[in-house]
């Protein structure tokens, strides 16, 4: 007979047998930023209610632990209850019979996370599989004054009354298409597993897909190294934000700010795929016209940039990727011009350049119209001219050679 231990006497046990030495791997996670009005969860429902969230991650692993999060928090996170759970999939509230368990802090049932920072959760010693979805449900005895949430969720979550963490319906509830004060799963997974980080902007955060579809080129990525027998152990984590920016601050903060948070901090990340600058480039001129001058010293300061990431990134081992930025001519959102069209040419010009990155994505080769390369191409475009459409999204993560993560 098998029993089930979490928190501090899982880990216990762990550290105390050399032969289960833990590895933990990231095999979800979401960038979190500050939200607006009504991005945020509504102080009384969820106080006085269960919030269940829905996430799907990619590696499995013999235990996983919960990433909690209070980094834009002007005041303490209170949690006072947390389960998880087999979900009975994406875009359903209920769980699977006979998979729920409690989440403990340091072996207690509560916690309160200070302002500006993370909690991870003890460990669950349960397997989890591979492209689970997973069901986190959450009672908080007092949100902080600032939330912290991820407003691109693509899936839904869901805010039910009174104490329904093990409840395996959640009848009733009401659905909410974000994820609050989440950051993370990891994985207690068998070497050498290693998580990639893909640092991007909507394109990445998944703009456009139908809810709870799981069909961002990051998921198409991570079905396809989960079939792979030199690739299976390779976790994805999708840290885009739509409206991001590699320097300025659009939406979000820029990708130097976050890179911290969202790259370093990942546990077992070997990998990281740079796909940002579209933000950037069509920023410059989509209020104004800009001068030849101000083009060539904006397209440096983006080159400088993802420089900077490049030698950040290597300077903590990891081998750093760059995804050539797509095309966006037609976008009525940013209207460019030729000397926009070129601003990016520049860009992935330097990208491709032998050297400046470890390897390099070419997602505009992937999805560009070749009689109009300037454009993506119309299977690939999802009608706005900027953000690919389901096929586009799915033709990026074939573009992706998984050779670049074989054991």
């Amino acid at each position: 007979m098998t029993i089930w231990r979490t928190g501090a006497a899982a880990l216990a046990m762990m550290l105390a047998d050399p032969a289960a030495a833990q590895h933990w791997v990231g095999s979800w996670a979401t960038s979190v930023i500050k939200p607006n009005g009504d991005q945020v969860l509504p102080a009384a429902p969820a106080t006085t209610g269960t919030v269940r969230q829905i996430v799907r991650v990619s590696i499995g692993g013999r235990a996983f632990r919960v990433r909690f999060s209070n980094a834009f928090g002007a005041t303490a996170l209170r949690i006072s209850g947390a389960n998880v759970a087999l979900a009975a999939g994406p875009g359903n509230p209920a769980t699977r019979a006979g998979s729920d368990r409690a989440l403990t802090f340091a072996g207690r049932r509560d916690v309160a996370i200070p302002p500006g920072a993370d909690w991870w959760s003890d460990p669950v010693a349960m397997p989890l599989p591979a492209l689970a979805d997973v069901a986190i449900s959450i009672r908080f005895a007092g949100l902080p004054e600032q939330q912290t949430v991820h407003t691109g969720a693509r899936t839904r979550s869901w805010i039910a009354q009174g104490d329904a963490l093990s409840d395996a319906k959640f009848a009733g509830a009401t659905p909410a298409e974000r994820w609050f004060q989440i950051g993370g799963i990891a994985v207690d997974a068998v070497r050498p597993a290693r998580a990639i980080v893909t640092l991007g902007d909507s394109i990445t955060d998944g703009y456009g897909v139908k809810p709870d579809s799981n069909t961002r080129w990051t998921d198409g990525l991570a079905r396809r190294l989960a079939a792979g027998r030199a690739t299976r152990d390779v976790g994805v984590l999708n840290h885009g934000i739509g409206g991001n920016c590699v320097l300025i601050e659009c939406i979000g903060p820029n990708a130097l700010a976050r890179f911290d948070r969202d790259v370093l901090s990942q546990p077992g990340v070997r990998y990281l795929i740079l796909l940002e600058g579209i933000n950037d480039l069509g920023a410059l001129t989509r209020e104004r016209p800009a001068t030849p001058e101000e083009h060539r010293a904006h397209v440096a300061r983006i080159i400088a940039g993802y420089a900077q990431i490049v030698a950040r990134a290597r300077s903590a081992g990891i081998v750093a990727i760059g995804g050539t930025v797509m095309p966006y001519i037609g976008s009525d959102y940013y209207h460019p011009d030729a000397a926009n069209e070129a601003d990016r040419q520049a860009v992935n010009a330097w990208i491709r350049t032998p050297g400046n990155f470890d390897a390099v994505i070419d997602f505009d080769r992937a999805t560009r119209d070749p009689a109009r390369p300037d454009r993506l191409l119309p299977a690939y475009d999802s009608g706005d001219h900027l953000h690919p459409s389901a096929a586009g999204y799915q033709a990026m993560a074939d573009a992706v050679p998984l050779t670049l993560f074989a054991r």
